[in-house]
């Protein structure tokens, strides 16, 4: 980083501080679990309270586990992206995300891709692609997020809303989106991260989808 973009009063400090920056170990701690215990079974998650140790100081911290969670990138024969709109608690308001949910018990992520995206939008599809697997918040959360591909997805049947969900389909050329993204319109870090996932892959233009397929 240049000086020349800090204010001439920080600059020296700036170059002082990474100077002494660099003298310092990058090897990061490693904390070991040595009790944990349930404090809280919020049902879709548990909360759990641990005591870890590195080297010879021992913390508390809060751990949130959750099940695995998928989301879809379904792409029509038009290669309109199918999203949907609904209210998340969290922010209280309704915003624009993939279909996906919760890896139940005993299935497999595909196997709830599938089924995620035909109960919350009706749309279901034949060719199907892991595009990418991440973390979702590593600092409290266990779990992983896996992103498929859905190619050629189509209605076939109305969506199956699980109790007190309500969620509206909307189909948006594929090649809006990362518009939509910069104007704040989609700001779900999971949506953008399956997103960012799909246009690295090899299935980035949809002449290269139906070579795949």
């Amino acid at each position: 980083m240049s000086p020349y973009f800090l204010p001439a009063n920080l600059s020296s400090t700036f170059w002082k501080d990474a100077k002494a920056f660099q003298n310092v170990s990058m090897q990061p701690k490693v904390w070991k679990r040595i009790f944990s215990k349930q404090v809280a079974d919020c049902k879709v998650f548990k909360v759990f309270e641990r005591v870890v140790k590195s080297d010879d100081k021992q913390i508390e911290v809060y751990v949130v586990e959750n099940p695995d969670w998928v989301n879809v990138i379904a792409l029509t024969e038009n290669n309109n992206l199918v999203l949907i709109e609904q209210f998340r608690y969290g922010l209280e308001e309704v915003i624009l995300e993939l279909p996906g949910g919760l890896i139940d018990q005993g299935e497999q992520p595909e196997q709830a891709a599938r089924r995620e995206l035909l109960e919350e939008t009706g749309f279901s599809a034949e060719k199907w692609f892991l595009l990418g697997v991440s973390n979702p918040n590593p600092a409290i959360q266990n779990n992983k997020i896996y992103h498929f591909l859905a190619v050629n997805a189509r209605k076939t049947e109305n969506p199956r809303f699980d109790e007190n969900e309500y969620v509206k389909t909307k189909l948006i050329p594929f090649e809006k989106v990362l518009k939509l993204i910069q104007e704040g319109k989609i700001t779900h870090s999971l949506v953008i991260a399956a997103i960012y996932f799909f246009i690295t892959s090899d299935f980035a233009s949809k002449d290269a989808i139906h070579q795949k397929v």
